[in-house]
């Protein structure tokens, strides 16, 4: 059995999926089924089987990116539930084969504002029965039988990740919404730490701008930052001497004198920030856009207010 060959196989059905699937949306398909989900006050997502699996991850997904969402399963509707369901509403109702007894009987009692199908052709009962349509194309499942869902819940669950992006769209769904509703977690310091937040400001390598190298390498050793400020007689700052300088004039020892001014070899116009309000990840990103361990935090008028070092975000995970 070669595993390899079956597991291409499988990879290339999905691929193939997606691209049909790619090639046959358009912005008028898209355009009123977005306005549908986006204008509902709540969307109820509705499937049987692996569908109501796929469900479950699509209506997690338009939740946690600005369009309120519950799973509701078919047989727990026709007993209750479907009492979560107001008229003004949606359906988002996923059956690949669009014949899903529990999930046709639900949808005859339930009354809504729209409801959207996804399955395979337009001529199921499922697409029939509904408001709009979104064709779930495949060539076979990936099993060798081609009847287990695998091909179809790719696809399925990429077209709700499409509706979920086009949604955030249509209703201007911004970053920081984003970080309201994921506190925690990794992603959540990502969204929510700002320089304000970590930034170190105290037991600084602060140095006098007109002190020899000498003075300034025993300073940035004893700080343990690998770096030294340096600064005027009022906290303005002038320079950074960081490691990767020292490597640099090493690199001339013909010029290199302990004794001589270490403003001489350190960067005189390095990167800092001053907005105390940015996002942690922005200054990562700055950190290696510029290929450096740290970033200098003034206030308006260029006098160092701290550090913010890339240990310290690695410490936190937040670095590569």
């Amino acid at each position: 059995m070669d595993y390899a060959r079956l597991a291409t196989q499988s990879l290339d059905l999905a691929i193939e999926a997606l691209q049909d699937a790619k090639s046959g949306l358009s912005h008028s398909t898209l355009k009123p089924i977005v306005e549908l989900l986006g204008n509902a006050p709540l969307v109820v997502v509705m499937g049987v089987g692996k569908s109501a699996h796929i469900g479950h991850k699509i209506a997690a997904t338009l939740t946690s990116t600005g369009t309120k969402a519950v799973f509701l399963h078919p047989t727990e509707a026709m007993h209750g539930d479907m009492g979560i369901v107001s008229e003004k509403d949606a359906i988002l109702a996923i059956s690949y084969g669009g014949e899903s007894v529990e999930l046709l009987e639900a949808l005859r009692y339930i009354k809504c504002a729209g409801v959207v199908a996804m399955s395979k052709h337009k001529n199921s009962s499922l697409a029939k029965s509904a408001s709009y349509h979104l064709e779930l194309k495949i060539k076979k499942e990936a099993c060798g039988f081609n009847l287990v869902p695998t091909t179809s819940t790719t696809l399925s669950l990429a077209l709700g990740d499409v509706l979920a992006v086009c949604l955030m769209a249509y209703k201007n769904f911004s970053q920081e919404d984003f970080a309201k509703s994921h506190p925690g977690g990794l992603l959540g310091k990502k969204m929510h730490l700002r320089v304000k937040d970590i930034y170190r400001t105290t037991n600084l390598p602060l140095v006098d701008a007109n002190c020899c190298l000498h003075e300034a390498l025993l300073e940035a050793t004893a700080k343990g930052l690998g770096n030294a400020l340096l600064v005027d007689s009022g906290g303005h700052l002038v320079g950074v001497l960081s490691d990767g300088d020292i490597r640099r004039a090493l690199l001339q020892p013909e010029n290199f004198d302990l004794n001589a001014p270490a403003k001489n070899y350190a960067t005189l116009k390095p990167r800092i920030i001053t907005d105390l309000d940015m996002l942690v990840v922005e200054a990562l990103e700055l950190i290696e856009q510029t290929q450096i361990s740290l970033l200098v935090v003034c206030d308006s008028k260029n006098q160092v207010l701290g550090v913010l070092h890339l240990h310290t975000l690695l410490s936190l995970g937040l670095g590569s």
